[in-house]
């Protein structure tokens, strides 16, 4: 399968979109690509929201049909992560699994907290700068339990398959092995990255602890079984997220002719960016 993204307008606008396309054809990046690209051979596909080292909250809108990814907004205005020193910007690929979804009606039974509402957030640690709209093929590493604000927000961590260190990274204690501190660095930038903004410090379940592979696809396989609820139409408050899809062809939101209704194509040149995102923020007790 070919995918593609289609952007409309320019990044760091508010204009921005980038739609996902396969052989042409608008799909839902939420709901249309297949998580797995090998199921027997556990190669899942990944959605790229943000490449490495840069510092725009690009996410898969959940409220607009075939949930584009867009930049994240506050009161009107473009968000960004600040550079929390020594990290610039985001310090991994950032992105999503496809037909996953983190229940926010379910408590899990060992973080005692709700899903987030969202796809299972990816990290993918190869050397490879991503682009948004990028599909990669992943292997599962791990996954971290961050604590926000309530809510259970899983961080899988990832290889893309065609990195050179892939075959060496088999499970999370590997990765320590083969690319020592960036479980650390990973560990301490999500527990700082929003104290520029004047929020305080985030916080992990399992003290902060990487679980290993097997547990990272146990929480991938339940995440799945969430979103087939969703699609389905089996749960009982969907929170308002567009299940508009090109593919599911036995889900009550298939639509054969929601592809037609995106807008073509109107890539535009970067517009600049917030001058304060070039900013050192330097946070008290960090490593």
């Amino acid at each position: 399968m070919s995918y593609t993204p289609r952007q409309i307008g320019a990044k760091n606008t508010l204009d921005y979109k980038v739609y996902l396309e396969k052989d042409g054809k608008p799909i839902s990046p939420f709901h249309d690509i297949p998580l797995y690209a090998d199921e027997e051979k556990q190669i899942f596909n990944m959605v790229v929201e943000i490449p490495r080292w840069t510092n725009g909250k690009l996410e898969i809108t959940k409220e607009e049909a075939l949930n584009p990814i867009i930049q994240d907004t506050k009161k009107g205005k473009l968000r960004y992560v600040r550079n929390c020193f020594p990290h610039h910007g985001y310090i991994h690929n950032y992105g999503a699994f496809p037909q996953t979804w983190e229940d926010p009606n379910v408590v899990h039974p060992e973080t005692k907290a709700v899903g987030d509402n969202d796809p299972v957030d990816v990290l993918e640690i190869g050397e490879t700068i991503g682009y948004t709209g990028q599909i990669k093929q992943v292997k599962v590493l791990g996954i971290m339990a961050l604590l926000d604000e309530g809510e259970t927000d899983w961080k899988v961590i990832t290889i893309d398959i065609n990195d050179p260190l892939a075959p060496k990274l088999n499970d999370i204690e590997d990765v320590e092995r083969y690319c020592p501190g960036l479980l650390r660095a990973t560990n301490e930038w999500f527990r700082i990255y929003k104290i520029p903004d004047g929020k305080p410090e985030n916080q992990f379940a399992f003290s902060g602890e990487a679980k290993n592979k097997k547990y990272a696809l146990d929480i991938v396989r339940e995440t799945n079984e969430s979103w087939k609820q969703l699609i389905h139409g089996k749960v009982a408050d969907n929170k308002g997220i567009a299940l508009t899809n090109t593919t599911v062809a036995d889900s009550p939101t298939y639509s054969a002719t929601a592809a037609s209704e995106v807008p073509a194509a109107s890539a535009q040149p970067d517009a600049p960016a917030d001058k304060s995102i070039d900013k050192w923020f330097f946070i008290s007790g960090s490593a």
